[in-house]
């Protein structure tokens, strides 16, 4: 790496990457000896210490507060042969796990690669630089993923917001094979289509795959209804686990459609509704409606996207909830979940405890659920831990 320059830190300001975290922040770069402003955005660095001891190899942001990210503590080079050892160690995880090619192959800091994401679909992969590190080594890692996996395509959707941060514009290409319309995801007996071209963040969440799999046990003749269902993982395994019916709402006409499409592509058509419509308003018009299902599934979007978004972000969660057991029936199961960062299990209880308490019902907190084992969680960054969730029992007070 011809490029490639030291980042000196302040002294003590190791501590933190020592322990096992991958971050540099602004305030802990010495800027008298290793100026930021001489970087460019992904550059790759040396990271050294204050007593001038190297930490390992990274990549350097001079303009944003993560001023740099370590990738390998041995100093190697951030090449071709770096990714190919780092994809097969994320791998052998997986394979252990999964029986078939469709899940979550790379989740950035937690398989050694910060700023990189790819999901597997058979023979398709899609991946997602949000780092302007990553983006300068698009190449490398294409040619990494082609030795590993041998796809057929390779899709770089590099549509995702965190690249604003990083300064990075969006675009989605393809390398390889052409991909034409949705390609498949196997999840449980089902087959959906997955378009992940257009389709929301890499086309498919896999990270709720397993608190799918854990629903199952409770399923049997059920009514259920799918908040933010996306194009149906929870619904469509529900009624295909043994729930009598489904009913999906989601705000995209599109994901509507793709639900839709799943139903009849599965022969689940007949049980299964979708309809288009804010989740807010669908629960405010069925109370109006007496409208009950036994099992509510509320899977929304991060609404704590930033910690200064927590006390309304937390309320908009509370009332979500809320609204969802105003449908439940008397013994009726309540998932609830968010994807915030930002907002911690415990707040999720209390957010699902304070709002039966104002029904005058009582809850019962039966399991946690996280995000699966193809989202592994760094013990030492936090942020790695995003997912989580609770299955509870509402009952009358």
């Amino acid at each position: 790496m011809s490029d490639v320059a030291p980042l000196v830190l302040k002294k003590g300001e190791e501590r933190r990457l020592r322990a096992g975290h991958l971050w540099v922040f602004s305030n802990e770069v010495d800027v008298a000896r290793t100026p930021l402003t001489a970087l460019q955005p992904g550059q790759p660095v040396m990271l050294i210490d204050g007593a001038g001891k190297t930490l390992g190899s990274g990549y350097a942001h001079p303009n944003t507060l993560i001023a740099a990210r370590l990738v390998d503590r041995g100093g190697h080079a951030l090449d071709r042969s770096l990714f190919v050892h780092r994809l097969n160690v994320a791998l052998a995880l997986r394979e252990r796990r999964y029986a078939d090619p469709f899940y979550r192959l790379v989740f950035g800091e937690s398989d050694g690669l910060p700023g990189l994401t790819v999901d597997r679909f058979g023979d398709v992969l899609v991946a997602q630089a949000t780092t302007a590190g990553m983006d300068r080594l698009q190449d490398e890692i294409t040619d990494a993923l082609d030795k590993v996996l041998k796809p057929r395509s390779i899709v770089w959707k590099n549509d995702s917001s965190a690249r604003a941060i990083e300064g990075l514009g969006n675009e989605v290409r393809v390398v390889g094979m052409p991909v034409e319309g949705p390609v498949e995801v196997r999840e449980g007996a089902l087959r959906f289509a997955a378009d992940v071209i257009e389709g929301q963040k890499t086309g498919w969440f896999y990270d709720q795959r397993s608190n799918r799999d854990r629903l199952a046990p409770w399923l049997k003749g059920a009514s259920v209804l799918d908040l933010f269902s996306f194009a149906g993982g929870w619904g469509l395994r529900a009624v295909a686990d043994g729930a009598a019916s489904a009913d999906c709402v989601d705000v995209s006409g599109r994901a509507v459609q793709a639900v839709q499409a799943n139903a009849e592509r599965n022969g689940l058509g007949d049980r299964v509704t979708a309809q288009a419509m804010d989740a807010f308003d669908f629960l405010k018009a069925a109370r109006a409606e007496r409208r009950r299902w036994d099992v509510v599934i509320v899977d929304p979007p991060a609404f704590v996207k930033r910690k200064k978004d927590f006390k309304e972000g937390a309320l908009a969660y509370r009332r979500i909830f809320e609204a969802a057991m105003q449908v439940l029936s008397k013994d009726g199961l309540l998932v609830a979940c968010s994807c915030s960062h930002h907002f911690p299990r415990s707040a999720l209880v209390e957010a699902v405890q304070a709002g039966a308490r104002h029904l005058d019902r009582q809850a019962q907190l039966l399991e946690f659920l996280a995000q699966g084992p193809d989202h592994p969680v760094h013990p030492a960054i936090p942020e790695t831990e995003y997912l989580k969730g609770a299955l509870f029992r509402i009952l009358p007070a």
